[in-house]
């Protein structure tokens, strides 16, 4: 991790699994000064840990990269014509995006892959590069200087996820 250029950091599964596997592992420090220090990708619980805490699991302390908090979808979601939404959000959605070079050559629509139960609530809106709809707005990508993150899988978003992906290797 120190010695690479750029840090893609994904993840999978709950925040307080994820944040005792990179306590365990020795790997805290490393992870905030690579974010501090180099392009950083974080992806859907790679983004999620970033923030200052997850109220998954009966509420989790995370790395406090970028003030936040991760919260649940809730139970009563329901679309614009008053369906219930499935919890998790999974599946394809459009992310409404800021002029940006991370999401440069993806389509019109922008439809990426999502699979997440919990989204970021960002305290500092004017870093918001993404949104999506899901019975209501929430953010689903941020910049805070070298430091972007996304919810949607890229590896899971065909061309779209790939544009991203090559998008951020290719960031000065």
């Amino acid at each position: 991790i120190t010695r690479a250029d750029r840090v893609v950091f994904p993840g999978q599964g709950a925040a307080r699994d994820c944040m005792k596997e990179i306590r365990d592992r020795q790997l805290t420090e490393v992870i905030i000064q690579a974010a501090r220090e180099k392009p950083f990708l974080g992806i859907c619980m790679g983004a999620q840990v970033l923030l200052s805490h997850s109220e998954e699991n009966q509420g989790v302390d995370c790395l406090d990269l970028y003030p936040g908090e991760v919260r649940f979808f809730g139970e009563h979601l329901v679309d614009a014509n008053g369906e219930k939404l499935k919890i998790p959000h999974m599946g394809w959605n459009r992310m409404f995006t800021a002029e940006h070079p991370l999401f440069e050559g993806m389509d019109q629509e922008h439809y990426l892959y999502f699979v997440h139960s919990y989204h970021a609530q960002c305290q500092n809106k004017s870093n918001i590069i993404g949104e999506t709809e899901y019975g209501y707005r929430f953010t689903s990508a941020v910049q805070n200087y070298n430091i972007l993150w996304i919810q949607p899988h890229p590896e899971k978003s065909h061309k779209n996820g790939l544009a991203i992906l090559k998008n951020f290797i290719n960031l000065h």
